[in-house]
């Protein structure tokens, strides 16, 4: 890397076992076989349907919690608008970050996270008046009028 002009930074580099042995590996050692996060993902071995090895992706739980305390922010400032203004604009930020971290092997990420943002949006909704607006059954039936935006795998890293 010096021939680039390039060097590491020692806080943030780590030298970890990672591969096709390594989880048998910390097995034998009994301990848990290492992880990575990069570009918002963690990195961790794991095994496909028929038993290889492969290395799987999953929302790194640091930009996991960053984003859904954007969006709970953003709920909190505008539980004023309206039912469907309100889940139109929700709908693009679910979107967007579907389109980011829709990879393969992160639908339960995915998932998890749109039914945070679905108890986020029934608790403000329930807080714009003196009185209970919802209960979980009536949201429930209010979203299939306004429904919000189920997860999808946009990029698929085997195909």
């Amino acid at each position: 890397m010096g021939n680039f002009g390039l060097s590491l930074e020692e806080e943030k580099s780590r030298l970890i076992e990672f591969g096709r042995f390594a989880q048998k590996n910390a097995q034998r050692r009994g301990t848990k076989a290492a992880t990575f996060d990069f570009l918002g993902f963690t990195h961790y071995c794991s095994k496909s349907r028929d038993g290889r090895f492969r290395v799987k992706r999953k929302t790194s739980r640091k930009k996991f919690r960053k984003k859904l305390k954007e969006v709970r922010a953003y709920i909190k400032a505008n539980r004023d608008m309206s039912v469907k203004a309100m889940i139109a604009k929700i709908n693009q930020i679910l979107i967007g970050y579907y389109h980011y971290y829709g990879i393969t092997d992160n639908s339960k990420s995915l998932e998890n996270f749109r039914h945070q943002v679905r108890r986020s949006l029934f608790y403000w909704i329930n807080r714009r008046s003196q009185k209970r607006s919802y209960t979980w059954e009536g949201f429930t039936e209010m979203l299939k009028v306004y429904p919000i935006a189920p997860p999808r795998i946009y990029v698929s890293v085997y195909a």
